[in-house]
């Protein structure tokens, strides 16, 4: 068995893993990746075809922190950051027949058919509605009590659907969308707090986290490409199966398997950035009762297919892409026109869409065959972005995510307790990933840069 020595092990080479290790290296420490499958970038991959580029992944992320635009800047001009066109600031919820625009306006919002005359007036006393008092309140709860059941039906639900894939009614506020829970509990409501974080002064760096809607030019696999290649790729060890960590008398032994047969890896921290149902057979020392309170998470399966089509015809689709409430009961959770965001993402006269299946309340539907996804694909294609009945796709390709996207429910409290328990319990160990510190891009980014920077103190 051959032994390999390094001061910092990652385990995955995804959004976090990569983010973490480029920063160490950056500092100054010798670090090493360990990733089981045979590529960089996780949940990341960028595939090109026929003059379409597409992601089987994340589409987009948004710039929430300064982290985001200073990972960028660092990898410049290797990679560079990529904002979304301004017509991805009009977003669509479907109803009825057709997609409709979320208001965007004092106009558009009296106007717009998405909610009820009542809720219309009833957002007018959002500001002087009692906070809320149940610490475990769920974000759908939230939403019905201070805007209304129109707009937790026609607003919040279908983003919950985008960004979660997610219940309403079962992820938690504080623990899924901790920003708009502190705005309720420290400003007493959505809009006093938003007028009062506007009013806030804000530093050079705070003024990075511009909310643009972001990608990497040429696709988000560059991203993953140019850290990897600043990391180095002698650091990086790619389809290292079987990877099993354990403490050691000083530090951390690390044993896997790779075409060179089993290997062994000594070092002083450990960095783990995999799925949380991994870590039963990854870290093997936990005892049972604690790691259950961490591996229970749940995880949103998700179908994702990229459609391309060459020629649109006389029909636009200027916006970031339609949502799709449940209530609507559609077989698609939403579609996403990367094409209308970004450059260079279809043929010139084509657009290019991302269908979005299943999620936690439609699990049933990832379980079609691809013959049966494509007919479903096809039908809304014709039935929902309104393509005459003769017109086909020029490119249908499907992507399957048993784990896509991690739940934020009620157990998520006894997780994030259980994860510092083990830190502390085991120093040099760290347990990071989407499992905790939110799902989104940027917050794998800031997670990771905090674990960074901790490190090299």
């Amino acid at each position: 068995m051959e032994q390999h020595n390094t001061d910092i092990l990652v385990i995955g080479a995804g959004l976090t893993g990569l983010t973490t290790a480029f920063r160490l290296t950056r500092g100054g420490k010798q670090v090493h990746v360990l990733e089981c499958s045979n590529r960089v970038g996780g949940q990341i991959h960028t595939f090109r075809e026929d003059g379409f580029v597409f992601e089987s992944g994340p589409n987009t992320g948004v710039v929430s922190y300064p982290e985001v635009a200073e990972l960028f800047e660092a990898l410049s001009p290797a990679c560079q950051l990529e904002t979304a066109h301004e017509e991805a600031k009009r977003r669509l919820i479907w109803k009825g027949n057709s997609f409709r625009a979320l208001p965007s306006g004092l106009l558009s919002a009296v106007t717009t058919p998405l909610f009820t005359l009542g809720d219309k007036f009833r957002i007018l006393g959002e500001p002087f509605r009692a906070k809320g008092t149940n610490p475990d309140e769920s974000v759908g709860e939230l939403a019905a009590r201070r805007l209304g059941k129109s707009f937790l039906n026609y607003a919040v639900d279908p983003f919950l659907s985008g960004v979660y894939a997610g219940d309403p009614l079962k992820l938690i506020t504080r623990y899924a969308l901790p920003k708009l829970y502190n705005l309720e509990q420290q400003y007493g409501g959505f809009i006093k707090g938003t007028i009062a974080k506007a009013r806030q002064p804000k530093t050079a760096r705070d003024r990075l986290a511009t909310k643009k809607v972001f990608s990497a030019a040429g696709g988000l696999e560059n991203l993953a490409k140019a850290m990897a290649n600043a990391i180095g790729f002698r650091n990086i060890t790619l389809s290292a199966s079987g990877v099993t960590v354990r403490p050691s008398e000083k530090g951390w032994l690390a044993t896997y398997t790779t075409s060179e047969g089993e290997q062994l890896m000594h070092a002083n921290k450990v960095v783990t950035t995999s799925g949380a149902y991994t870590l039963p057979d990854l870290l093997p020392f936990i005892p049972r009762e604690d790691m259950d309170k961490i591996s229970n998470l749940q995880y949103a399966p998700v179908v994702q297919v990229s459609v391309g089509i060459r020629n649109t015809g006389s029909l636009r689709f200027n916006a970031f892409g339609g949502l799709v409430p449940s209530c609507e009961k559609k077989d698609v959770l939403g579609i996403l026109f990367p094409a209308a965001c970004f450059d260079n993402r279809a043929p010139k006269e084509g657009a290019l869409f991302s269908f979005f299946i299943g999620g936690v309340k439609r699990t049933e539907l990832t379980r079609l065959s691809d013959d049966e996804l494509k007919g479903l694909i096809t039908h809304e294609f014709h039935a929902m972005l309104k393509f005459p009945i003769q017109v086909q796709p020029d490119m249908i390709r499907i992507f399957r995510h048993q784990h896509a996207i991690p739940q934020y429910g009620l157990s998520s409290g006894e997780r994030f307790a259980t994860i510092d328990q083990l830190e502390a319990r085991y120093p040099g160990l760290i347990l990071a990933g989407n499992m905790k510190g939110g799902i989104g891009m940027a917050d794998r980014i800031r997670q990771a840069t905090g674990i960074a920077e901790n490190l090299l103190m």
